[in-house]
């Protein structure tokens, strides 16, 4: 069996957690290190992870005190780790512990470094900037493999500054679907003295979206409607509880369950809010997130902004809403007209795609598993190749 050592940035991320089902799925073991935010969740088999220490969202330079610790200390945290076959660093930070780790037990482990998002401070022109993409030049020149999740992180991000000589396999940000699911049950376009409601979950950060929305609601006067569901980054707005209970056409319905309450969520709405602009024109219109696959899993029309990824990838399938600029108007001439009859006709698109669109399955888990153990087999690099793991 594949052994694997995964370092995670944040033991409570539920998208960390996804991936080691998804491995453990595909015949690999994984043992779990990474530092802890607040109360990281138990391991589905019952078995503790290794924390690391313990890091704050937002706060960069104790994240970086904290890693420049944990490379002290890993050895003595490894100690009854028997020795990996494979070892992934999952974001930069967690690359640099890998590369220490892998020093740890004999320098010959194969490393891969897992992006799914690329942090603005990697995209700043100054020294700060320059620094953080020698960093990762440095910690990546000896993976075996990169995982990333958009073909536009690779060419706007990894190919334009020179990130990375590995070879690059794609892996979106797919539903994780393992076992039988609740079936899908879209919404059909509301009765007349109903509001259409447009759905936004997953981690909620971008301020922006937010006053959009309200503001849109408020002109539609009621015609529209939309329910917020998952993690606020608190952080990130002024006063996101007063903000939305101060919303007549907005509800915060709280955190859920994912894979379990996806079906019950994107069922209970009719459009999906796939539109970020917490990292505007960079990791946010670069980046597919999972929402977009969710949403488009369960029947829920997405919406999206026009110059990103996400609508390059809707247009290519024809399905969708996009808007051209982030404005009131833009939203009004773009959703108006809706009646039930439009609207059928673009729900029925995204459910004629073939589920493997959205989904991936045990055949993704062994093909990624596959992927990994070449690399423990063969233990070299190779030239930049695209791969989609469908």
């Amino acid at each position: 069996m594949l052994r694997i050592l995964y370092l995670v940035h944040n033991l409570a991320d539920p998208a960390a957690h996804r991936r080691v089902t998804m491995l453990e799925a595909g015949g690999a073991s994984v043992t779990m290190a990474g530092f802890r935010r607040g109360a990281a969740p138990q391991r589905g088999d019952g078995e503790p992870t290794i924390e690391l220490g313990r890091t704050e969202d937002g706060r960069f330079t104790q994240r970086l005190a904290s890693v420049a610790s944990a490379a002290v200390s890993l050895a003595g945290k490894l100690r009854h780790v028997s020795r990996p076959d494979v070892i992934i660093g999952r974001n930069l930070e967690m690359l640099a512990l890998a590369n220490r780790a892998r020093a740890i037990f004999g320098g010959a482990v194969p490393l891969v470094y897992e992006c799914l998002d690329i942090h603005r401070l990697l995209l700043d022109a100054g020294p700060v900037g320059k620094a953080m993409r020698a960093a990762e030049r440095r910690f990546g020149r000896d993976a075996a493999l990169l995982i990333t999740s958009s073909p536009a992180f690779v060419h706007a991000y990894f190919s334009r500054f020179g990130q990375s000589a590995a070879p690059i396999m794609l892996l979106p940000n797919k539903v994780l679907e393992l076992d039988a699911l609740p079936a899908s049950n879209p919404q059909a376009g509301p009765d007349a003295d109903e509001p259409w409601r447009i759905g936004w979950f997953g981690a909620l950060r971008c301020a922006k979206s937010l006053d959009l929305l309200a503001a849109f609601t408020r002109q539609a006067e009621g015609r529209f409607e939309v329910v917020l569901r998952g993690r606020p980054a608190y952080r990130e707005f002024a006063d996101f509880n007063g903000f939305v209970a101060a919303e007549p056409h907005i509800h915060f319905a709280g955190p859920y369950r994912n894979p379990d309450d996806l079906a019950a969520i994107y069922g209970a709405v009719h459009f999906c809010w796939a539109i970020d602009f917490f990292e505007e024109g960079l990791n946010s219109a670069w980046l597919l997130p999972n929402r977009l696959y969710e949403g488009c899993r369960y029947g829920a029309v997405p919406i999206a902004m026009q110059g990103t990824e996400t609508a390059r990838f809707l247009s290519e399938r024809r399905i969708g809403v996009l808007l051209e600029d982030a404005s009131v108007d833009a939203l009004v001439t773009a959703l108006s007209a809706m009646n039930r009859d439009n609207f059928e006709a673009l729900r029925r698109r995204v459910v004629g795609h073939d589920k493997a669109e959205w989904v991936a399955g045990i055949g993704d888990c062994r093909a990624l598993v596959e992927r990994l153990q070449a690399l423990a087999g063969s233990r070299t690099g190779g030239d930049i190749l695209l791969e989609a793991a469908a």
